[in-house]
């Protein structure tokens, strides 16, 4: 176990948390007494912070963000905004958004994004206060107090094309914990508690570079992504870590479809992780992040890690945000 300053007590490990009989098994329901709506990104401290800074050293600053609109024809059922403007007099411009689906780019799933399909949402939230305006786990939560801390590029699409085996995106291919394991190795890099891991499989690169329109339709329709293979190893991986955050360049983090698994998911969609990550740990996810610039930056001698900081819009109960992620070294 560890503890962290949040509440300055114990950490359980997840076989733990699988184990408790004060709340839903495998969650960390509790585990957070000052902030228990930050869920896991209260793993990133301000000791963490502090390291964090001392890897800025040349100035660089890397946007994680894509356009809202790259993802044209969207996947799943998020349209691209449709922005207006508007003016009073001729020196004078506003303008507004329509159609603004908040996770239509690259964005991170609040708390309200997922419930489990037995526990119900994060801490116990009932669903009768999951709704507009009301603050209970709000994406607002992590821009009152932003996501700061070391980011961790584990750049998978590189490491395999290292091997002549590059990932195969139409296929939509599962990728096994071991290969991030294997990833970090080849990069030289350890994970510390508090990280902000930043998976890059070369998906959202793909999808926008090398498929025409109906290609991108396609994907939409069978919901078929590169993703993490779907595994109870995966989730206790995550948490025995002491991540603060999880990204990637996909749109699920996880493979898509997922596997018909009983023990994730529950009937709406089988297999899936995200309830248990998001409903049951607290687990901020983000998706479609933009990391080919680190990537670049990387193979070029740059190294693997950075200080990022990730301040979600401060919209009360949003369910998901724009990322608004950066990198700095």
């Amino acid at each position: 176990m560890s503890t962290t300053k949040e509440n300055d007590l114990p950490v359980p490990d997840y076989r733990a948390l699988r184990a408790r009989d004060d709340g839903p098994a495998g969650s960390s329901w509790g585990v957070f007494e000052r902030t228990p709506e930050r869920g896991m990104a209260n793993f990133a401290q301000a000791s963490h912070v502090v390291e964090a800074a001392g890897l800025v050293r040349h100035g660089q600053v890397f946007n994680l963000d894509y356009p809202l609109d790259a993802f044209d024809p969207s996947v799943v059922w998020r349209t691209p905004p449709a922005q207006t403007i508007t003016s009073s007099h001729a020196d004078q411009r506003d303008d507004y958004v329509d159609q603004l689906w908040l996770q239509a780019s690259s964005h991170v799933d609040g708390l309200r994004h997922r419930r489990h399909h037995e526990a119900g949402f994060y801490q116990g939230v009932p669903d009768a206060d999951i709704k507009p305006g009301t603050p209970a786990l709000g994406v607002q939560r992590w821009a009152e107090d932003p996501i700061v801390g070391r980011g961790v590029l584990v750049d998978l699409a590189r490491y395999r094309e290292s091997l002549g085996r590059p990932i195969d995106h139409a296929a939509g291919e599962p990728l096994p914990l071991d290969l991030v394991e294997r990833t970090l190795s080849w990069q030289g890099v350890s994970l510390c508690e508090g990280d902000l891991l930043l998976l890059r499989t070369g998906w959202a690169e793909w999808y926008l570079s090398e498929l025409d329109p109906a290609g991108r339709e396609a994907i939409g329709r069978t919901r078929r992504c590169t993703g993490l293979a779907q595994s109870r190893e995966l989730v206790a991986w995550f948490w025995d870590h002491r991540l603060a955050l999880v990204a990637s360049d996909t749109f699920a983090i996880e493979a898509m479809p997922p596997p018909p698994d009983p023990q994730f998911g529950g009937p709406h969609e089988p297999g899936m992780v995200h309830q248990d990550l998001i409903g049951l740990l607290g687990l901020p996810l983000g998706e479609q992040w933009k990391l080919d610039a680190l990537s670049a930056h990387a193979a070029g001698g740059g190294g693997y890690t950075y200080l990022v900081v990730v301040k979600p819009l401060n919209l009360v109960g949003g369910v998901g945000s724009p990322a608004n992620a950066v990198a700095l070294c």
